[in-house]
Order: structure tokens, then C-alpha cells, then sequence
């Protein structure tokens, strides 16, 4: 999409590029939109967690928004490869922002070739325009996998468009949000899916609804921001002082800071995490978007005492997806060794 990038930007001057560091999209937006104006948003992905997320989202609010996704749903307007420039360039008639959530990630790493993730993370992009670890937008990340390769390289194709080409370029790293069981079978055996993913509210990640409010953000503040890269994940109770202790006693330092979170859990026959090895922290993405997440751990221990799901409306509108055409036997998809 290089020829559509250079298009795009020469008609509106400046571009924002959103590519989210987990299963989240890269964002291109010309200077000076704001949502809810005349500004039309194409997302791609449409028929995924964000994607469909944000489509509700928008057609909620009432703002031009136009789905494309390879497969088809409520929420596709047109289905095509975003690998594909002609494809692409047809739907860019008329768009002011794109939010390309489309890509291939973790579980994909088993089921898709190396090249399948460079067309997707990479070209896509191009064709779009001891102690527990404290993840600061500091800390430079290092990939695992194809998955993290490619995410980063992408990222950095991002930045390359704001230097050479004066683009507003704004990074968000999201935690996970997706609803899916884990990949992990011991985690899958020891903890039922809504005990896991409330425990990871502590530290490592997102409801979708604060997702979608982040990339809008970064949509109307891109501008005045230039380019920055932006932690996106639900805010940590925890402080540096208690690093030291998470990977030996996560349970006790989350029973300090919420002494009736033991008799809440006992009461669901849940449990919490007894080691955490690494923190997500959002201060900057709070700071300098003026991002307020509204569902936290604090809003899990909340929801317990009324009765009600921690998990937002959104994120049960949109449910799960599953990552694939198939089911698999072992998990909700195959783990590359």
C-alpha cells in the first residue's frame, strides 16, 4: 500500500499509524479529525474482536464507518485481502482514518507459514500505510516469534513513515483482551477462564472496551502528538516496591492491597495468580491521551460483591471468535514449539 500511503498523505498532509503490540491494528488518520465530525474511519479486521468492537462502537455513535474483513459478518462492508493494493485502494475512497486491526498473531504461529505473517503484519501494514519485570514503553521489546518479529518490524515501518514522510504516528501496545481460553493447558486445568482472566486484570490485560476508547484517543489526538508509542492495558495496583515479591507471592501483595478480594474469590472458588513475572504499566498512555480504563481489578472485586460480570457489555456483544476455521482437540488453537 505504499502508492496509497503516499496518496493519502499527499491529499491530507499528515498520517497517524496505530499498530497495537497484541492482538490490536495500525491506525492511519489525516491531520486534525475528530470523531463524531465528518470523519470517515475504514477499519480493517472488521469480523475480529476489535475490529467488530469498534464497528460498534462507531455505528453506535453514529459515525461514518466502513468494515472490511476476508471474512464476511454483520460488521463487513467488503470482503478482500488487505494484502491486495487494488483491493485496498477501492476502499479508500472517501476515508479520512484507517484502523487496520487486521493481522496474524499468536495463535496463528502454528497454523500459518512465516511468510503467511510477513504478507499479513508486514505487507499489510505497508499496504495499510529476578524480580517480575516492570513493562515501561522503555523497555525495549524482544520477539519470541514470528508473531513479535513481525509486529515490530511493522511498528518500525510505521516510524519510518513519520520521519521520512512527516507522518503522526501513534504506537498503542495493548494488552490481551481477547476472551478465548488460554494456550497454556496447565492454566486451562488449574484456574476456569473467567478466575484466569480476571487475575490478569492485575497486570497484563485489557476489556475490549477499554481497547476501542484507547485507539479512538489516539485517532483525535494523533496530530498534536507526532509520534509516540503507547502502553494500552487495564491499570496495575501494583508499584515498583512490590516487584520483588510478585514472583514469590503475587497472592499476599494482591490480599494487601484488597484484604476482602480472599473472601470474594473463596466465595466463586476462585484463586489467585501465586507468582507474577512481569507488570504492563499505562501511565503514559493515562498521561498524554488522557485515557481513563474504566475496568481494572478493582472493578472485578466490584462486580463480585454485586453479583454482576466484570467483563463490559462490549466485550459480550462482541464474545469469542476463535482464531481459526477449525476446532482442535487441545486447546483453542495449536502451540508452535
Amino acid at each position: 500500500m505504499d502508492d496509497i500511503v503516499r496518496q493519502f498523505t499527499t491529499r491530507h498532509a499528515s498520517l497517524l499509524t496505530l499498530w497495537p503490540f497484541g492482538h490490536g491494528g495500525v491506525v492511519f488518520h489525516a491531520a486534525g479529525g475528530r470523531i463524531g465530525s465528518a470523519m470517515t474511519i475504514l477499519v480493517t479486521g472488521s469480523a475480529g474482536h476489535l475490529g467488530e468492537a469498534l464497528l460498534r462502537t462507531l455505528r453506535g455513535r453514529g459515525s461514518p464507518v466502513h468494515g472490511v474483513d476476508l471474512k464476511t459478518s454483520d460488521w463487513t462492508d467488503a470482503v478482500g485481502s488487505i494484502i491486495d493494493p487494488d483491493f485496498v485502494r477501492e476502499q479508500m475512497t472517501g476515508i479520512t482514518a484507517i484502523i487496520h486491526t487486521a493481522t496474524l498473531h499468536k495463535p496463528h504461529v502454528a497454523t500459518h507459514s512465516k511468510q503467511d505473517f510477513v504478507a499479513t503484519n508486514v505487507t499489510g501494514t505497508l499496504q495499510a500505510g529476578q524480580a517480575a519485570v516492570w513493562v515501561t514503553e522503555d523497555l525495549p521489546p524482544i520477539p519470541k516469534n514470528i508473531y513479535g518479529t513481525t509486529k515490530l518490524m511493522a511498528e518500525n515501518l510505521c516510524e519510518l513513515f513519520f520521519r521520512e514522510r512527516g507522518l503522526s504516528v501513534v504506537v498503542l501496545r495493548t494488552s490481551r483482551f481477547f476472551p478465548e481460553d488460554d494456550d497454556d493447558p496447565a492454566m486451562r486445568s488449574a484456574y476456569p477462564l473467567d478466575n484466569a482472566q480476571a487475575n490478569e486484570l492485575l497486570y497484563r490485560r485489557l476489556d475490549i472496551a477499554d481497547a476501542v476508547s484507547a485507539h479512538l484517543l489516539a485517532v483525535a489526538r494523533a496530530p498534536e502528538i507526532g509520534f509516540a508509542r503507547y502502553i494500552v492495558s487495564a491499570t496495575t495496583p501494583f508499584e515498583p516496591q512490590h516487584l520483588a515479591a510478585l514472583p514469590r507471592d503475587a497472592a499476599g501483595v494482591a490480599r494487601m492491597l484488597y484484604p476482602d478480594c480472599e473472601q470474594l474469590y473463596a466465595a466463586r472458588g476462585w484463586r489467585l495468580f501465586p507468582e507474577i513475572d512481569r507488570v504492563y504499566v499505562n501511565d503514559r498512555a493515562r498521561r498524554e491521551l488522557g485515557w481513563h480504563p474504566e475496568f481494572d481489578f478493582a472493578h472485578v472485586l466490584s462486580s463480585l460483591r454485586e453479583g454482576q460480570d466484570f467483563r463490559s457489555s462490549l466485550a459480550r456483544e462482541v464474545g469469542a471468535k476463535g482464531y481459526h476455521d477449525m476446532q482442535f482437540d487441545d486447546g483453542p488453537y495449536p502451540v508452535a514449539n
